[in-house]
């Protein structure tokens, strides 16, 4: 697995300097929230403040402070720039002056990398890789692949489980991948606010999954794939079989990807399922951070 924070670190491990590209400060609508950031060196750059000529500029002037390409994208006179050796903050409208009609204002800092300024970058992602919500994702066919692709873009832990070998081949490098010949494992074992989809090969074990995921009361989201029999078939096991209750039944999301778009190409579902999941995510994390402010309230 290559996590983010490798990709990082191999960044500034690269020959030659490299700058950082932040936003400081918004006022209005603007493309990326204060604290976004970036990084430049001469010939590349990794993550992004929002695209558009705002961005262009940014690049422009950090590869000047680098020493590489001087001329700037965008006229110098539509933005306030303080340059110092190593610092450099452009104020920016985003008007149509530069052909960006966002409306709001940036402040951008962009300052060159030493060595402290590379280790507090480092510090800080790996708190956040840390703290990332994971989404776990049973079952490596069609649908887990374009799931996994998916996910691999987000700001999340994503995990592929698998009873065969075969099926966690070329899974993106920032996805996790675990071979399991008991997957239900996987669930006892993720943290609390995780996300489930359930999409294996065989029924009987999405259904073991399943309740698996179910009988805990701090999931995020718990999803199945599947059809209105499949379902049907599910309930009658988990409340009979299982000993699962109604109240337990009614927190799965089936099939996942809701049932509004009728199309059951892989990619597709997977494009449904993955803001289905993410939507989960973030209302959990909403929930779970007004619960101590209306304990100490009450």
């Amino acid at each position: 697995m290559n996590s983010k924070v490798q990709s990082l670190k191999d960044f500034l491990r690269q020959p030659g300097r490299v700058a950082l590209v932040e936003v400081a400060a918004t006022k209005g609508s603007t493309p990326r929230e204060a604290g976004a950031f970036m990084l430049v060196s001469a010939s590349e750059t990794l993550g992004t403040i929002g695209g558009g000529q705002l961005e262009y500029m940014a690049i422009d002037k950090a590869r000047q402070m680098l020493g590489g390409r001087a001329a700037s994208r965008a006229a110098a006179s539509e933005a306030r720039i303080d340059v110092e050796e190593v610092c450099a903050t452009l104020d920016v409208p985003l008007g149509p002056e530069i052909g960006q009609c966002c409306g709001g204002r940036v402040e951008v800092l962009i300052r060159l990398v030493d060595a402290a300024l590379a280790a507090e970058l480092i510090g800080k992602a790996e708190a956040e890789e840390a703290h990332l919500p994971h989404v776990y994702v049973f079952g490596g066919g069609h649908v887990g692949q374009a799931l996994a692709a998916s996910l691999a873009l987000l700001p999340i832990h994503a995990v592929v489980v698998e009873t065969r070998a075969e099926a966690l081949e070329g899974m993106p490098k920032t996805v996790e991948s675990r071979l399991m010949p008991m997957p239900e494992a996987a669930v006892r074992e993720a943290p609390a606010g995780s996300a489930f989809a359930i999409l294996t090969h065989d029924h009987a074990l999405d259904f073991l999954i399943v309740a698996e995921a179910l009988k805990r009361n701090d999931t995020a989201y718990v999803g199945m794939i599947g059809s209105k029999t499949k379902k049907a078939t599910f309930k009658n096991w988990f409340l009979k079989s299982a000993e699962g209750s109604e109240a337990e039944f009614n927190r799965l999301v089936s099939p996942i990807g809701g049932n509004a778009v009728k199309d059951k190409r892989p990619p597709v579902i997977a494009a449904l399922a993955v803001a289905e999941i993410m939507k989960a995510l973030v209302s959990h994390a909403a929930r779970a951070s007004a619960a101590p402010e209306k304990a100490m309230a009450g």
